[in-house]
């Protein structure tokens, strides 16, 4: 399988008005309709679409290292509120004017974090973390993820430390592949992904586990929005053969009836890697949706 992943075309680093450094990365035209990706787990700025996808329906994707991944600066604690801060100054620098998103994987909360301070005009949510520390999910978690979810709760600095012990970019990659069914298989393997992915997560893990362990908490806890105010379209695309414990468990059902806005598509043979097999699909889902304002 030919996911068309190739490294970035623009790459960069902005200076906020608090003093942090975002690293960003582009692909597609600069005068093109931009759309951030929110990237999965400890995956820095180097891991992007289809290009030629990306290209022909004329988007200007952009990535962003969250804060300790890649090269942008670690804050002290940093938060959701802080993530959003950052992007809604670079929209600006950067001229990223009617900036919609893709969250992918554990960068959904991320995505609908923009969406709930008014940064983004669409979201997509692709195989997305959904808010598992809501008590509706209290019985349906995997027991290692309940674990998670109590510790990021009761000691997030504890859970914090026990992540920064347990990972780095290898293992994560071990988890990908480990867990991936035929499907996403073909894509892991792709050549050029594998390579861009495993690029990204090199570059995530390039400060250290902090980064990687902070983010994880916090998408193992309460988000800071409520999803019912989220007012701009969303799109929620799940697998059916999702076996992730961290994405969804009832694949973004209970997410969808507490957005107003959502629109939930439920995908037949594909795993959760689908953001790379329906590139072209969710794109032009998110570009042609119109505005709920």
């Amino acid at each position: 399988m030919a996911t068309g992943v190739t490294a970035p075309e623009r790459l960069g680093r902005t200076k906020l008005r608090s003093g942090c450094r975002i690293g960003w990365a582009e692909w597609g035209p600069e005068s093109g309709r931009p759309v951030l990706l929110c990237a999965g787990s400890a995956t820095s700025r180097w891991l992007g679409l289809n290009t030629a996808v990306v290209t022909q329906l004329g988007v200007r994707l952009v990535t962003v290292d969250r804060p300790g991944l890649g090269v942008s600066d670690a804050g002290a604690e940093w938060d959701l509120e802080d993530w959003t801060r950052g992007i809604r100054e670079l929209a600006v620098v950067r001229g990223l004017a009617d900036l919609t998103a893709v969250g992918f994987s554990i960068g959904g909360p991320f995505a609908l974090a923009c969406a709930a301070a008014g940064i983004v005009t669409g979201v997509s949510i692709v195989s997305g973390t959904d808010e598992i520390a809501h008590p509706i999910f209290a019985e349906a978690l995997e027991p290692e993820t309940r674990v998670l979810v109590q510790g990021a709760r009761s000691d997030p600095r504890a859970t914090e430390r026990r992540l920064r012990d347990a990972a780095d970019a290898e293992a994560l990659w071990e988890v990908v592949t480990d867990m991936a069914g035929d499907t996403d298989r073909q894509v892991y393997r792709d050549p050029p992904y594998a390579i861009a992915h495993r690029r990204a997560l090199a570059e995530g893990f390039a400060q250290g586990p902090a980064g990687y362990a902070r983010e994880t908490v916090l998408a193992l806890s309460r988000w800071p929005f409520a999803p019912h105010t989220i007012s701009v379209p969303v799109d929620l695309w799940y697998s059916e053969q999702d076996a992730n414990p961290f994405h969804s468990p009832d694949l973004g059902a209970s997410l969808a009836a507490r957005i107003p806005t959502a629109r939930r598509h439920l995908v037949t043979g594909a795993g959760e890697a689908l953001l790379w097999t329906r590139t072209r699909e969710i794109l032009t889902s998110l570009l042609n949706r119109p505005s709920a304002h």
